[in-house]
């Protein structure tokens, strides 16, 4: 988990380094706007709905913005161009490596022909329903920044066990909290009533068995992957590459 875990936060750097606010923006506004429209307008009433809205805030997306995407969602505005809705596609990369990928859209067509030509001009192939989502489970991931909470870490790990916990990850500047499926937002709920901020909160898919890599297949899957994550329609994207300290490397080290 440590590995998928500073993928992410190099990503993230990389994000506003890029100057990539504004897809970074689409991802929240269009979880929100899916939320709201499948589970109601209410974050009280609708934990996706809460969980969405703090992310996007810890993101700094303007208030306005997220009040407009809720009410997209619950259809008191209709900005005409139709409602988002979440999907998956799965395939594999260079060196078999494979790719399970949620996506927000409003344009099924769009979708699956951008999927497919990243995958076939970046050396992987698109697979069919079910192709990949054997090799992955799915978990809850909650990050706490850990300057921000001024807290030991083996009192939040017992907390964080005693919340409901699976696992929690100390990685660089984080606690990483690992979470079932079903109970991420209790989890979350016990760990802001213990005053602990949370940066985010979201549900992943971990690889059950991780596949290691030489140097240059991990370049191509890296190039593959910032591709996926370009995408605007794009949310997450999931591999079993092996992600450790020797890989990374080459991620950070990439331009």
């Amino acid at each position: 988990m440590a590995g998928h875990s500073k993928w992410s936060n190099i990503k993230h750097k990389k994000a506003k380094e890029d100057k990539k606010r504004n897809k970074l923006f689409n991802k929240h506004l269009r979880e929100i706007s899916v939320a709201a429209r499948e589970g109601g307008g209410d974050p009280e009433m609708n934990p996706r709905l809460d969980t969405a809205i703090e992310n996007a805030k810890s993101d700094n997306v303007p208030k306005d913005n997220i009040e407009r995407a809720i009410k997209k969602g619950t259809g008191e505005l209709d900005e005409g161009d139709g409602a988002y809705e979440d999907a998956t596609y799965e395939g594999y990369g260079p060196g078999g490596i494979a790719y399970f990928i949620e996506v927000t859209t409003n344009n099924y067509n769009r979708t699956v022909g951008s999927i497919r030509h990243i995958f076939t001009s970046h050396g992987g192939n698109l697979g069919t329903d079910g192709s990949v989502d054997y090799l992955f489970e799915q978990k809850g991931m909650i990050r706490i920044k850990k300057d921000e909470n001024n807290v030991e870490e083996e009192e939040f790990m017992l907390e964080a066990i005693d919340a409901g916990a699976e696992d929690i990850d100390t990685d660089g500047d984080f606690f990483n909290v690992t979470t079932g499926r079903e109970s991420m937002y209790e989890v979350r709920d016990a760990l802001e009533n213990l005053n602990y901020e949370i940066e985010s909160a979201e549900l992943i898919r971990i690889p059950m068995t991780e596949v290691k890599v030489e140097p240059e297949v991990a370049k191509s899957n890296f190039k593959l992957m910032n591709k996926f994550e370009d995408d605007d329609d794009v949310s997450n994207v999931f591999t079993n590459m092996k992600m450790d300290k020797e890989t990374l490397a080459i991620a950070e080290n990439m331009d």
